[in-house]
């Protein structure tokens, strides 16, 4: 089974402009994604997926310019983009990963793909039920599964929405997986959405620092605490 870490990216954001290429302790947000994800994937296994607008072409050139995978697809209809970046290295399984999404849990990222690898599942969340933070988002799904639901994803959210229409009409066999370990995390804010988060974001890469990616959602907990007193 080969699993594909999928991740979603544009540079025009509304609230915070270029973030993906915004430095984080001297590195681009995607680039701190890629390196978190490559302790886990290897490099074929990674791809960034942005649109083929000229908006997005300075994602593009840096992709290239660092040999990180590329895939380039529709602007408005996401889930579209997901499911033909997925093909794009046929992969059996896609991981959905929002491009401000700094910090993965490895740990629960391993366990989800066990879950997903039993063959019972089709679709493996942790989103429902908020209890990770938000900007920790993990979603597993079968991409011969989500090919089938593509075409019923009609409506403008859905498509954006990646994986709205699987939760709104409970489609396929679903596990959400829950955050046990560290309940404390529970409803914290760890997207990168705004100049303030970017900001926070730099103290916990400084508190990590030389060592930016040994890191369990328990440390993150104890770094957010040090930092907020």
């Amino acid at each position: 089974m080969k699993v594909g870490a999928i991740i979603l990216s544009r540079y025009n954001s509304s609230r915070l402009h270029g973030k993906v290429l915004h430095k984080i302790h001297g590195t681009p947000l995607v680039h701190h994604i890629v390196n978190r994800l490559s302790q886990y994937f290897p490099l074929n296994n990674i791809v960034l997926a942005t649109s083929n607008e000229p908006s997005d072409d300075p994602i593009a050139e840096y992709a290239r310019q660092n040999e990180i995978q590329l895939f380039r697809g529709s602007l408005n209809n996401v889930a579209h983009r997901f499911a033909e970046a997925a093909m794009s290295i046929e992969a059996d399984a896609a991981i959905r990963i929002n491009g401000d999404n700094l910090f993965i849990d490895l740990e629960s990222l391993d366990e989800m793909i066990r879950i997903y690898d039993g063959g019972e599942y089709d679709f493996v969340s942790n989103v429902p039920q908020r209890t990770f933070p938000f900007g920790m988002s993990i979603e597993i799904v079968n991409v011969d599964f989500y090919y089938k639901v593509l075409p019923k994803m009609t409506t403008r959210s859905w498509q954006e929405h990646v994986t709205l229409y699987l939760y709104e009409n409970e489609t396929g066999r679903q596990f959400h997986y829950r955050n046990s370990k560290c309940p404390s995390m529970q409803g914290k804010k760890l997207a990168i959405d705004t100049t303030e988060d970017l900001e926070k974001a730099n103290k916990i890469m400084e508190v990590l620092n030389p060592d930016f990616y040994n890191y369990d959602l328990c440390k993150l907990s104890k770094i957010l605490d040090e930092i907020d007193e």
